[in-house]
């Protein structure tokens, strides 16, 4: 009999194809007028300086309803095609395998989540700040650390060893003490910390000129996509210690 046929592992997931369709056509008030684009993004953006409470509800677009939908509605506009298509790009690994395990629902919710507690981040280290922050940078930041709670293990989609795709993202996760006891675990964690304080220290912004990355925002996605992983995962953990993805058979 033939052998099974694999499914490639980069094969979008229904839930991850809407989510860049949705991106996309969003993406497309750029064609709108300038004073309506401005609007938009002075409506939908994040704006630290909107939470003073010197200032009348109506000191920015949106009103009080603004104060509490731009939490996550900012994560969904971009700056320009380079800004959407960098956060697509690191979303075409983490987020199909995050999408595969978690479900549509889930996988919906879990990036307003990781939005707002990088909006939450952003507030908190930028209080007064005017300027609008747009982009989905903390929701993929999110995914990422989402991710290798078991993009390690035996099995799955950064193993040596691996199925198809659905397989490869529903192994048993590890959990977060052994995730954070893990080399390579905290070998990601260093590089991925690293880069964004270098790029916020040095304002650096790639495809964007004179646009600063909001790198807290990033760590404050990031954190919320580690810490509260397990509350979003539907798949059982595996009893006892779970298998090195790098290890032999004959290790066993």
């Amino acid at each position: 009999m033939p052998p099974p046929r694999r499914e490639p592992l980069l094969t979008l997931p229904g839930a991850l194809t809407a989510y860049i369709l949705l991106l996309a056509v969003i993406h497309l008030r750029v064609l709108l007028p300038p004073d309506l684009d401005n609007w938009i993004v002075l409506a939908f953006g994040f704006i630290p300086k909107r939470y003073d409470s010197s200032l009348l509800p109506a000191a920015f677009p949106g009103g009080e309803g603004a104060d509490f939908w731009t939490f996550v509605t900012y994560s969904l506009l971009h700056a320009n095609l380079s800004h959407i298509g960098f956060n697509v790009l690191w979303l075409l690994p983490f987020g199909s395998a995050l999408a595969r395990r978690f479900g549509a629902v889930r996988f919906f919710v879990f990036m307003a989540v990781t939005a707002a507690a990088g909006a939450l981040a952003h507030l908190i280290s930028h209080e007064h700040e005017l300027a609008p922050m747009i982009g989905a940078s903390a929701s993929v930041s999110g995914t990422m650390a989402a991710a290798i709670r078991f993009a390690f293990v035996r099995g799955s989609f950064l193993s040596f060893s691996r199925g198809d795709a659905d397989v490869a993202a529903k192994v048993p996760a590890q959990s977060l003490w052994r995730a954070l006891r893990d080399r390579r675990v905290l070998a990601f964690l260093a590089v991925w910390f690293g880069v964004n304080i270098i790029f916020g220290i040095g304002s650096f912004a790639i495809g964007m000129e004179g646009v600063s990355v909001a790198w807290e925002a990033h760590i404050g996605g990031f954190l919320a996509g580690l810490l509260l992983f397990s509350l979003f995962d539907p798949v059982p953990r595996a009893s006892g210690d779970v298998a090195d993805a790098s290890s032999s058979e004959a290790d066993h």
